[in-house]
C-alpha cells in the first residue's frame, strides 16, 4: 500500500509522523504550538495530532511558501476557529493576497532599479580596469614604447 494513502486515512499522528512527511524538524511543530497555531491532544508528555492538525500544518508551511506571516496565518486559523464559516475567512485571505502581491511588485520594481544601477556601476568599473590595464605610453618617446622594443 502506498505510504502517502496510509497517512491520509490515518486518524492520528506523533510529531515525528509529521516532522518525516512535511520534512522539518519536531522543534518546527513544537514552535507552531508554542504560536498557538497547531493544538494537538495531549496524553501525558505525548503530543497526539489528528488531520485537522495535519491540514493546519500544510497550511502554515504553504503560507509560509508564499510569503505570510505566522500571525497572518493565525489569523485566519483564529477566525475560522470563531465562526466555523469561511466566508470571513476567504475576504481576509483575498486582502491579505492583494497585499503580498503589492508588496512583491514593489520589491520587483525596487530589484529592476539596483539591478540597474549595478550594471551602470558595472560598466564604469569595466571600463576602469580596462584603462588601467593598457601599457603605459604617454609622456615616452617612441623608441621606449613597448612595441618598439
Amino acid at each position: 500500500m502506498n505510504p502517502e494513502r496510509v497517512r491520509r486515512t490515518q486518524d492520528t499522528f506523533s510529531i515525528g509522523d509529521l516532522a518525516r512527511e512535511f520534512d522539518i524538524t519536531t522543534r518546527s511543530i513544537r514552535f507552531y504550538e508554542d504560536q498557538g497555531l497547531l493544538k494537538p491532544e495531549r496524553r501525558g508528555q505525548t503530543r497526539i495530532y489528528h488531520q485537522k492538525d495535519r491540514v493546519r500544518l500544510k497550511l502554515i508551511l504553504r503560507g509560509k511558501r508564499l510569503g505570510f506571516t505566522l500571525a497572518e496565518t493565525k489569523t485566519l486559523f483564529d477566525m475560522y476557529d470563531r465562526d466555523g464559516s469561511s466566508t470571513n475567512q476567504l475576504q481576509i485571505m483575498l486582502e491579505l493576497i492583494e497585499n503580498k502581491k503589492a508588496a512583491l511588485h514593489q520589491q520587483l520594481d525596487d530589484i529592476q532599479v539596483v539591478l540597474h544601477e549595478l550594471t551602470a556601476v558595472e560598466a564604469g568599473c569595466r571600463a576602469e580596469l580596462e584603462e588601467k590595464s593598457k601599457p603605459v605610453t604617454d609622456g615616452l618617446a617612441p623608441e621606449q614604447t613597448p612595441e618598439a622594443s
